[in-house]
């Protein structure tokens, strides 16, 4: 049977499989060339630097080469700090664009539930409190924490205890959206309130440790915290394409969505669930890093449609080029000095996310 095109014209079967075909192929085209660039880029992050190494030089130290003080600064400093940052830009983007599909609410993201004030709040009441922030300055006036494994701790708890409390509410009133980002703005305020109390009675040194632990920085993190981090982001990106199509169903209305048999109120609480996981571990361990959850899943919806099969993958690309993009012009800003990431996604995230908008609502 022939169909007709949005001009009125007739198509025959075939003129619309291949039309059909030039539409996959464009998102296949995107995907395709966001890991070239994303591969481009990491091979260029790793060579820039106080110390520059060429691009052969790292592709023969990460084949097996012995190029002395090269293969320490790549293995140790610079190879971590890039995988870190590609890996918390996918887990940020899937849980931002899972989200944002679980809520409908293109404003959706892990930062609008309250998760990331939380973990701020956890830090503030370790480094205060607890103790843990007691500050030392290195050779190279670098602030450190004496005992970071306790603030992560403590943030990380603190950003569970968000998680269920949103789980809780939203399962007592149903798991509707509305309840969801109402209930993830009062927390905010609330653990906003909190941090600024804690503050308010600190001395200085503590002040200083709580202000240097909230900006986000991929830096901090070692082999051992990037490995705990992606033992959490890939199963939860696994999980979120699983049920990709569910999600898709879910976009269409929760009415829809139970005609065709999604269990709604079970996969919103089990993918709010699973996105908060990814978003307290990468919390806990980097610190505040926003924008990049809220932005991503935005920029590839541009580029490749609503489709959750290709939505998700193309969100998680994007997020680990622009977290590793903002690392590497972070590092090479104000050299040797390094700027945190997260000041950089803020300046970026902020104009770019308006500008989305207005492109957006003028459609």
């Amino acid at each position: 049977m022939n169909k007709v095109n949005e001009s009125g014209v007739k198509l025959g079967g075939d003129s619309v499989s291949s039309a059909y075909s030039r539409y996959i192929g464009r998102k296949f085209t995107f995907i395709f060339l966001s890991i070239l660039l994303l591969i481009l880029l990491f091979l260029h992050s790793i060579a820039v630097g106080a110390a520059n190494v060429s691009v052969m030089d790292v592709a023969r130290v990460l084949l097996g080469d012995d190029l002395g003080n090269s293969n320490t600064i790549i293995w140790q400093i610079r190879l971590p700090r890039a995988l870190t940052a590609i890996v918390a830009g996918i887990g940020l983007s899937v849980a931002g664009v899972s989200l944002q599909s679980i809520l409908r609410n293109p404003l959706g993201s892990p930062y609008t539930l309250g998760i990331s004030h939380a973990a701020a709040f956890g830090a503030a009441f370790s480094v205060i409190v607890l103790g843990s922030g007691t500050m030392r300055s290195t050779g190279a006036d670098a602030v450190m924490l004496n005992n970071p494994y306790i603030t992560t701790a403590v943030a990380f708890l603190f950003s569970m205890l968000t998680t269920f409390i949103l789980l809780a509410i939203a399962k007592y009133k149903g798991a509707s959206p509305e309840v969801m980002i109402l209930t993830g703005v009062a927390l905010s305020s609330l653990f906003t309130a909190g941090t600024m109390f804690l503050q308010y009675f600190a001395d200085d040194v503590q002040l200083a440790a709580v202000v240097f632990w909230t900006f986000g920085d991929v830096g901090r993190a070692d082999w051992g915290d990037l490995a705990i981090i992606s033992a959490v982001v890939l199963p939860s990106l696994l999980y979120f394409y699983l049920n990709c199509w569910n999600y898709n169903a879910i976009d269409a209305g929760d009415e829809t969505a139970k005609g065709l048999g999604v269990d709604v109120e079970k996969i919103r609480l089990w993918g709010m669930l699973a996105a908060s996981l990814v978003t307290a571990f990468i919390v806990a361990f980097l610190g505040v890093i926003g924008f990049v959850g809220l932005v991503c899943p935005h920029i590839s919806r541009r580029f490749v449609g609503d489709d959750q099969r290709f939505l998700l993958p193309a969100s998680c690309l994007v997020g680990g080029l622009l977290l590793l993009a903002s690392d590497t012009a972070a590092r090479m800003m104000m050299a040797p000095h390094v700027l945190p990431v997260a000041i950089l996604t803020a300046f970026m995230g902020a104009p770019l996310f308006l500008y989305l908008l207005v492109r957006g609502y003028r459609h």
